[in-house]
C-alpha cells in the first residue's frame, strides 16, 4: 500500500478505533511534540530522528504514521494555525458589518504566527491546505460576503489582511508572546540615537513621542493595529463606491 500523502493526512477520514488498549504514539501526538520541538527548538532542530527522541520512541515507529518530515510539516502548519475566530455579530444598525470581525480576525492570526513563528518560513508558496487554513479564508470571505465586492476582490482583500499581519511579525521577529514588540524595537534603536540622533531626526521624533504617551495610552503594536485600520478603511472607501 503507497504512503498517505500530505493532502491524505490533511483531509483523510480519521481512522477508526480498534478494541484493545489505547495506543501510547498516535498521528495527533506525534503533531503535537512536533509542534513543541519547533516552538522551543526551531524549525533547523526539528528531524525525524530528534522527534522520535523526543517522544521516546524508535524512529521507524513514526513512519508507521506520518511517511516523512513533508508530510509532518503540512499537518504541523494546519494544527498550529488551528480554528479561526468565531463570527461575531454586530450591531444591528452597523454600516460595516465586515469590519469587527476582520479586525479580531487579523490579530487572531497574527497571534498565530507570533506564536509559531517557524510557520512564517513554511507557508509561502503552493503546498496543500489543510481544514483549518481553509477554515481561516473561507470565514474572512464570509465576513465580506453581501458588502458589495466580488469574490475576487473579498480574496485579495483576505490576502492583504494575511500579508501585513505576517509582515509585522516578521519584522520584529516571532515568539514574542505578550511582550510589547514595539518598546523592544524603541529600546533597541534608542541606544543608537542617543550617539546619533542628529542623523536621523525624524527617527528620533517618533520614538521620543512614542516613549512620552502614558502607559494606558502606550499605542502597545500599534503597527498592527494601525495597519488593519488602514486596509479596513480602503476597504469602506471601495465598498461605500459600489453603493
Amino acid at each position: 500500500m503507497p504512503a498517505p500523502t500530505s493532502f491524505e493526512l490533511l483531509w483523510g477520514a480519521p481512522a477508526k478505533p480498534k478494541r484493545g488498549p489505547k495506543p501510547s504514539l498516535t498521528l495527533e501526538r506525534i503533531v503535537t511534540e512536533a509542534i513543541a520541538l519547533a516552538d522551543t527548538e526551531g524549525l533547523a532542530n526539528l528531524s525525524m530522528q530528534r522527534l522520535a527522541e523526543r517522544i521516546g520512541c524508535a524512529k521507524m515507529a513514526l513512519y508507521r504514521y506520518v511517511p516523512g518530515k513533508t508530510e509532518l510539516i503540512a499537518l504541523m502548519i494546519d494544527a498550529a494555525l488551528g480554528a479561526p475566530p468565531e463570527p461575531i455579530a454586530a450591531p444591528a444598525n452597523s454600516a460595516e458589518p465586515w469590519r469587527d470581525y476582520l479586525r479580531l480576525w487579523t490579530e487572531s492570526i497574527a497571534e498565530r504566527y507570533d506564536t509559531h513563528p517557524w510557520a512564517l518560513e513554511l507557508t509561502p508558496g503552493i503546498r496543500p491546505m489543510g481544514p483549518n487554513e481553509m477554515g481561516w479564508l473561507e470565514s474572512s470571505l464570509t465576513a465580506l460576503d453581501g458588502s458589495g465586492l466580488d469574490a475576487a476582490e473579498r480574496f485579495d482583500a483576505t490576502v492583504l489582511l494575511i500579508g501585513h499581519a505576517r509582515a509585522l511579525i516578521q519584522q520584529v521577529g516571532g515568539g514574542n508572546g505578550d511582550a510589547d514588540m514595539e518598546a523592544q524595537l524603541v529600546k533597541e534603536m534608542g541606544a543608537v540615537l542617543m550617539e546619533h540622533g542628529e542623523r536621523f531626526p525624524h527617527v528620533a521624533e517618533a520614538l521620543a513621542e512614542q516613549a512620552a504617551r502614558p502607559d494606558e495610552d502606550s499605542g502597545r503594536n500599534n503597527a498592527l493595529s494601525f495597519g488593519i485600520d488602514r486596509i479596513l478603511d480602503g476597504l469602506g472607501v471601495l465598498i461605500d463606491s459600489r453603493k
